[in-house]
């Protein structure tokens, strides 16, 4: 925590201590984990859900890739796989610049706070 931190601390009332908690900053799991809940949590979960079912068939077609012997058979397998595996990425880092939003946000009350501080 750094100096800043403390002194906004002393500076706040009582009931002011609950925003500073609220808006505190998180670290990466913990941010992760928060785009579970609120209002868009269910499209999280969809997201989520959706990738790991795609993550599963990508695997699923790679097995079958490295049994073949024929090679239209590991042509048609490999690049099955393939662009499933790709599908499965692009939607989990889908999820990120949410993640970067909610960093953004949680700053900009932040600095709110701040200058609620000052002006009292």
């Amino acid at each position: 925590m750094s100096r800043l931190d403390e002194l906004i601390e002393e500076a706040l009332r009582e009931e002011d201590r609950e925003i500073i908690e609220a808006t505190s900053e998180q670290g990466w799991f913990q941010l992760g984990l928060s785009q579970f809940s609120g209002k868009l949590g269910w499209v999280t979960w969809v997201i989520m859900i959706t990738q790991a079912i795609l993550f599963l068939a990508g695997v699923w077609c790679a097995i079958y890739f490295f049994n073949t012997t024929e090679l239209l058979s590991a042509v048609k397998w490999g690049l099955s796989g393939a662009v499933l595996i790709l599908m499965a990425t692009q939607l989990k880092l889908s999820l990120m610049p949410k993640m970067q939003a909610d960093r953004v946000l949680r700053e900009m009350k932040r600095l709110e706070l701040i200058l609620a501080s000052h002006r009292s």
